[in-house]
């Protein structure tokens, strides 16, 4: 049985532009499983360097990193695992005594799935945006060998640079692109004021083979219901939260769930998405 809340209660946080419920209730749900004296909640801030300042001077032990946090963190932690510095990109923050570590479990995580959907590295791809979580992907699709694959970003700054990066080419648009491999990376079709919004033309849906959205509220964005309705195959964002948000978990409490938990906390979280 978990023990009630009190002095020795360690607490772990994440910080989102737009915070949702399901780190909380899956962190939170594995800790009762657990019996842990642990305790997560979410956070927002319009003050980047005081909250992180916070979580080394409260020795809050984890804080995982959402957009638009995922770089601007950098500077303010002590070192970077190895992931997080290849990447240049944070989304988790391990706290051991005062010294902040930054980790990046997304690119563990989509690497995961991807390896598991079974697709060729000799497939084309498009990526459809260029921030923290774009760099996790495309380093992930590098680290399988994905060779031919275009960048599609409207910022003319880091869409350029993380294709030459790894070695991808580059356009602000689509155009007449397309591939068999889609990937969406940005805020278009999160639950919000892009919420009905598609991340890519009809026409490229219907004529991918995989859809792939890191978008994971809702689980099933208009992109990807657009690409079940053509009986594509497709790899949810959600999928993504749950390998990620496990992986952070070890990092800060040093126990890994049975499969049996993690499936058990997954549902608890997906239940209030």
């Amino acid at each position: 049985m978990k023990p009630p809340i009190g002095r020795d209660t360690t607490l772990c946080m994440s910080l989102a532009g737009r915070p949702g419920n399901f780190g909380s209730r899956f962190h939170n749900r594995l800790y009762a499983l657990l019996g842990l004296d642990y305790v997560y909640k979410s956070f927002t801030t319009t003050d980047l360097p005081a909250a992180i300042g916070g979580v080394r001077a409260l020795g809050i032990r984890g804080c995982a990193i959402s957009m638009p946090f995922k770089e601007a963190v950098i500077p303010l932690l002590d070192g970077l695992e190895a992931s997080a510095r290849a990447i240049d990109s944070v989304n988790t923050i391990v706290n051991d005594g005062g010294t902040l570590t930054g980790y990046n479990t997304d690119f563990i995580a989509v690497r995961r799935l991807i390896e598991q959907a079974g697709i060729a590295p000799q497939t084309p791809f498009l990526l459809r945006g260029s921030g923290g979580m774009a760099k996790a992907v495309a380093a992930a699709l590098k680290d399988l060998g994905f060779h031919d694959g275009v960048i599609i970003a409207r910022n003319e700054t880091t869409g350029p640079a993380l294709a030459a990066t790894y070695g991808y080419g580059w356009q602000a648009h689509p155009g007449d692109l397309a591939a068999p491999f889609l990937i969406n990376v940005t805020p278009l079709g999160m639950a919000g004021p892009d919420a009905q919004a598609l991340a890519f033309p009809q026409d490229k849906i219907d004529a991918c083979d995989t859809a792939f959205d890191v978008v994971a509220m809702p689980a099933e964005t208009p992109f990807l219901a657009r690409a079940r309705a053509q009986g594509r195959r497709l790899i949810s964002g959600a999928d993504v939260i749950i390998l990620q948000a496990l992986e952070q978990f070890i990092l800060y409490t040093g126990v890994r769930p049975s499969e049996a938990q993690v499936e058990d906390a997954a549902a608890f979280a997906r239940a209030a998405a």
